[in-house]
């Protein structure tokens, strides 16, 4: 479980370095860093359980079992604080992408992050499309089309038009 939890924490570090022009707060971290803390822990954790085990200590056994209730206790907490904050978590990741969008101009770095992110969750603006019609990038191309990372993978002839929203 300790390795898993070491993988898992590792990869959301690694995915971090990829989406960290939306999620400009460095705390976006620490769900991570926490999880490989755990990780630590309970590989200590299980190091006692099993030496307890294997010496048939009853006083071991009994500091591996509130031991384990703590971290169940915690983790139960975690759940519940997740559930809650969900919304205030929802709300600032967009509010962080559209303020990533409005300077979207086609050339700097927060563009290519814009396009990676749409080709990769195959989606178009924060929402949908008509995002797209609020920024300045819109606005001063004039052209009523939205970036080319919009346009669906088998389309091979989009434009990123808004009179075509079937390729988008």
């Amino acid at each position: 479980a300790a390795a898993g939890l070491s993988y898992v924490g590792a990869y959301v570090i690694n995915t971090y370095k990829s989406y960290d022009n939306f999620l400009q707060d460095k705390y976006a971290l620490l769900p991570a860093v926490i999880i490989i803390c755990v990780a630590v822990v309970m590989f200590i954790i299980g190091l006692i359980g099993c030496c307890a085990t294997f010496r048939e200590s009853r006083v071991g056994l009994g500091l591996f079992l509130a031991i384990i209730l703590v971290i169940f206790i915690a983790e139960v907490s975690a759940f519940v604080l997740g559930f809650v904050y969900r919304e205030k978590v929802k709300t600032d990741v967009q509010g962080t992408m559209h303020a990533v969008f409005e300077k979207y101009d086609g050339k700097n770095p927060e563009s290519t992050v814009v396009d990676y992110l749409q080709e990769q969750l195959r989606c178009c603006g924060v929402k949908n499309y008509s995002d797209w019609t609020t920024t300045q990038w819109f606005n001063s191309t004039g052209n009523n089309s939205v970036p080319l990372s919009c346009c669906r993978q088998d389309m091979k002839n989009c434009t990123g038009r808004l009179d075509q929203p079937q390729e988008l």
